[in-house]
């Protein structure tokens, strides 16, 4: 693995936003970063992808085991939720997407940060940007990323007839995201219409649009854990409409898997120590909110002494508590590597890096390519 300094397109600010890349900078510089792009060896590309593989099912696995032996506070989940998530689980209802965050040294296996299960962003940038970047400065190389076939293909199996898609206002990151998944959505076939979260209604019997048309299959990229709180949550457990992600991903896009994982798969390779409690990792380990966002309030301490973190308004839910993973190091620069699973597959990578070890929102996003065949 190698991370090489490399000179931007002239345009690239035009390129970006041409397909769909609109939040490509902030106040404090750019967020999509090619003054910087990663190689990596093909071998090292099959570790993250056979990681994202296996790790998926072993998730399903540990949310059977949460189902079956009633761990439901372990995962913060409200009572509320639980029967609606019994039958999307029963149902096995249609899941599109979502992202594990890895630690990755190209030295040992890759180890699990977290599962981005319910609501992963960052989708523009990894399928669509980074790969018109390949073809501009890189025409003869590869990159893992097989997003946007794989996008399309999980509708047409999906098959459904109809779909709302929806956001919130006034949030470019998730209106772009929806909107492009809404687009491999037609490409498939599917007829859809686009409702901000907050016009969604309710008519008595269901959810319903501003036209007053219910809302019978509905893409949302809103956390299920802020569903199930607003006024009308109480409504979800009527199962009148079903949602991607299902319901039943609350048991995935919860840190409080982390240490379920461990415990019944103690020692696996893709796997970090982690646990409930701090005592068990002695003085060295990040603490993190079980239902936090985009680093929010996570703590990383060493010798006891906390010399990373991050603000913000998680942690009434309560902590978990994992190892410190090794994080390789670049001039500075820490890379976190995202695997995009699509219909239980593992289909690219997007990768973010900080000169800090906790990823953040403003956490840049830089392309990565392979050349075929190299070892």
């Amino acid at each position: 693995m190698n991370r090489h300094v490399a000179k931007p397109r002239a345009d690239w600010p035009e390129k970006v936003e041409q397909v769909g890349l609109t939040y490509h900078s902030h106040l404090h510089g750019p967020y999509w970063d090619e003054s910087a792009c990663y190689e990596l060896a093909t071998d090292e590309v099959a570790a993250l992808e056979g990681a994202a593989n296996a790790l998926h099912y072993l998730c399903i696995e540990a949310a059977e085991a949460v189902i079956q032996r009633g761990w439901w506070d372990r995962l913060g989940i409200p009572a509320a939720a639980i029967p609606s998530i019994l039958q999307s689980w029963e149902r096995d209802d249609f899941s599109v997407y979502g992202r594990f965050d890895f630690a990755f040294d190209s030295t040992s296996p890759p180890k699990l940060l977290e599962y981005n299960a319910d609501t992963p962003t960052a989708l523009v940038e990894a399928a669509v940007v980074q790969w018109f970047w390949l073809q501009d400065t890189r025409p003869t190389a590869d990159q893992f990323n097989s997003l946007h076939e794989r996008l399309i293909a999980a509708w047409q199996r999906w098959g459904g007839k109809a779909l709302h898609f929806s956001a919130i206002k006034d949030h470019t990151e998730d209106e772009q995201t929806v909107l492009y998944l809404r687009d491999t959505a037609e490409q498939a076939g599917v007829a859809t219409q686009f409702i901000h979260v907050e016009d969604i209604g309710w008519n008595g019997a269901a959810f319903v649009d501003l036209a007053d048309a219910p809302i019978s299959q509905c893409f949302k990229l809103y956390p299920w854990e802020w569903l199930w709180h607003e006024e009308f949550g109480q409504h979800l457990k009527l199962d009148r409409t079903r949602f991607i992600e299902p319901t039943w991903k609350m048991l995935l896009s919860n840190k409080g898997l982390l240490p379920i994982l461990w415990e019944l798969f103690p020692g696996h390779p893709n796997l970090l120590p982690a646990y409930g409690t701090a005592e068990q990792l002695g003085g060295n380990f990040v603490k993190k909110p079980k239902l936090s966002r985009e680093g929010a309030n996570v703590s990383l301490v060493e010798e006891g002494r906390v010399c990373e973190e991050v603000g913000g308004d998680y942690g009434a839910e309560g902590y978990v508590y994992q190892a410190l993973a090794p994080l390789p190091e670049f001039a500075g620069h820490h890379p976190i590597f995202g695997i995009w699973v699509v219909d239980h597959e593992a289909a690219g990578l997007g990768i973010r890096e900080d000169t800090r070890r906790i990823t953040g929102n403003l956490s840049r996003f830089v392309p990565h390519f392979f050349k075929p065949h190299q070892s």
